[in-house]
């Protein structure tokens, strides 16, 4: 199975990346942070390519020679809370590139590399759980990427594109407000739920329990 994971330096992709690679997976990792993008890869036998979601340029260059793709999981991500009325414009701007454009990028270039047969998988966030004091910018860039899956999967012939959907989950994010809320569940928990995912028939919506 080759599979691309965009976001694999942070929890959520780097447990993926294990995950999956335990089960024999063929991996390229993606992520901003070379160090650890190159720690990772090592860790896993995995090819590596460092590439910002925010730039259409990174990610049409990260698609470069990977024609055959099984599997593309966007697991890239960011909160940084702050009222409205103190919304500052490179944080909006970060939230919406790591949330939004960045998937919106890997759809519009990844979605012709995947073989038929061929899985998409979106972090998306549960609207319930986000509808909160300080989450503007979060709650509207997953819901506009919910959206945007949706179309995807009119135009996209041949791949199936599943949001995943987990509650609270205890990653590096959560440091952006404190700490992670009483009963988040672990990376590894989601992680496992994708691998369980791409084995079964797939669908477009995976609600991780907890």
């Amino acid at each position: 199975m080759n599979t691309l994971i965009l976001g694999a330096t942070g929890g959520i992709g780097a447990a993926t990346a294990r995950a999956l690679a335990g089960g024999g997976a063929k991996l390229t990792l993606s992520g901003r942070d070379e160090a650890r993008l190159l720690a990772l890869a090592s860790e896993l036998g995995a090819a590596s390519r460092v590439a910002d979601v925010g730039y259409e340029s990174h990610i049409k260059a990260l698609f470069d020679g990977l024609d055959g793709l099984d599997t593309l999981i966007y697991a890239a991500g960011a909160a940084m809370p702050e009222p409205l009325k103190a919304a500052d414009p490179a944080k909006v701007r970060a939230v919406w590139n790591a949330n939004y454009f960045g998937a919106l990028w890997v759809l519009k270039h990844g979605l012709e590399r995947l073989n038929t047969g061929g899985r998409v998988y979106l972090l998306g966030a549960r609207p319930e759980l986000v509808t909160a004091r300080g989450f503007s910018q979060y709650a509207a860039s997953k819901a506009a990427l919910a959206r945007a899956a949706e179309i995807a999967r009119l135009e996209a012939r041949g791949v199936t594109v599943t949001l995943v959907l987990p509650p609270a989950v205890d990653t590096a994010l959560w440091a952006q407000v404190g700490k992670a809320p009483r009963g988040a569940i672990t990376p590894e928990e989601v992680a496992r739920a994708i691998a369980a995912d791409r084995a079964g028939p797939g669908g477009t919506e995976l609600r991780v329990s907890a």
